[in-house]
């Protein structure tokens, strides 16, 4: 186990804000693989090899019971009782962590047990969840990230009145919470440059579907605007997995979206064919595993047809 050290005299104070604000619950692990006290050890066995874990609770009902954690599945395993019931083997004096503590509590105790991994009760004494040292790492850089998006917005963009207008935004997969920023943004800066509001309209549509499109599913880019002479250029600029099938990716209703994000009420599959349909120049490049370019080009101050 990796420990996560926590350290208040040299640790950058944004870290430490984070881990003095943040709560076990807003970290652990919800989806739990549980085993029945009168499960085998073979049973463990099985359903740690499928799901990938080291260390699985044991319960009765939402009550725990104890844990059983890899080193006590390979024990058993030398000894040659892999067929016994887990509750002769299973540790009974589990050390546990509540769901409202802070995280550093979590971070304290990994330090102090060396343990890889805390069951998480709430206040009727009741397993809710788990917590691993990979949980906090990865939900720490989560929210780096988005203190380091929320800093570099604090930036002064170039907004003189007439002259060019350069914005850049971060996206983050699953990022819903902060889904649309970017748009919305676009939309106040063109508003104060009295941009016609029908121009507007399409702008914010093609860079909030370009936006959406990174969050659900690429694993994270960047949006950037620039406002020149007459015309507004998005460019959505992603880390993978690419596009496998580009044409298709442009139909109207292909998504490659799961259920869950789909429940979410996103991808639908309408997300690049309407940024190509609001667009005057659309271009797209992607390849498999390395990512995706799109540019989106609309004029704000259309040439005039004939007649009009």
């Amino acid at each position: 186990m990796h420990s996560i050290p926590l350290n208040t005299e040299n640790s950058p104070s944004v870290i430490l804000e984070m881990i003095f604000r943040l709560k076990i619950k807003d970290v652990m692990t919800r989806e739990l693989f549980t085993a029945g006290v009168h499960s085998t050890m073979r049973d463990v066995q099985k359903i740690m090899k499928e799901e990938r874990i080291t260390g699985m609770p044991i319960v009765d009902g939402s009550r725990l019971l104890g844990i059983v954690s890899m080193e006590d599945l390979l024990s058993v395993m030398d000894q040659g009782m892999i067929g016994e019931p887990v509750s002769r083997f299973m540790t009974r004096s589990v050390i546990v962590l509540e769901e409202d503590m802070p995280l550093s509590f979590a971070i304290n105790y990994m330090d102090r047990y060396h343990y890889g991994r805390f069951p998480v009760l709430n206040m009727k004494k009741e397993l809710t969840g788990i917590i691993t040292s990979r949980d906090i790492v990865n939900h720490l850089l989560l929210e780096m990230n988005r203190e380091m998006t929320r800093l570099e917005e604090l930036i002064p963009q170039s907004d003189q009145e007439g002259g060019p207008l350069e914005m850049s935004f971060l996206c983050h997969r699953f990022d819903f919470e902060n889904a649309g920023k970017a748009s919305t943004e676009i939309k106040k800066a063109l508003k104060k440059r009295h941009i016609d509001r029908k121009i507007i309209r399409r702008i914010a549509v093609a860079s909030y579907e370009l936006e959406i499109n990174q969050v659900v599913h690429s694993l994270g880019g960047r949006i950037q605007f620039r406002l020149e002479d007459d015309t507004a250029r998005i460019t959505a600029v992603d880390h993978g997995p690419g596009i496998e099938n580009v044409e298709k990716a442009l139909t109207e209703g292909f998504s490659t979206a799961n259920d869950w994000i789909r429940s979410l009420g996103f991808g639908a599959g309408m997300g690049l064919p309407n940024v190509k349909r609001v667009s005057d120049s659309f271009d797209i490049e992607s390849r498999p595993g390395t990512g995706t370019t799109v540019t989106s080009l609309i004029y704000t101050n259309p040439p005039q047809k004939e007649g009009e």
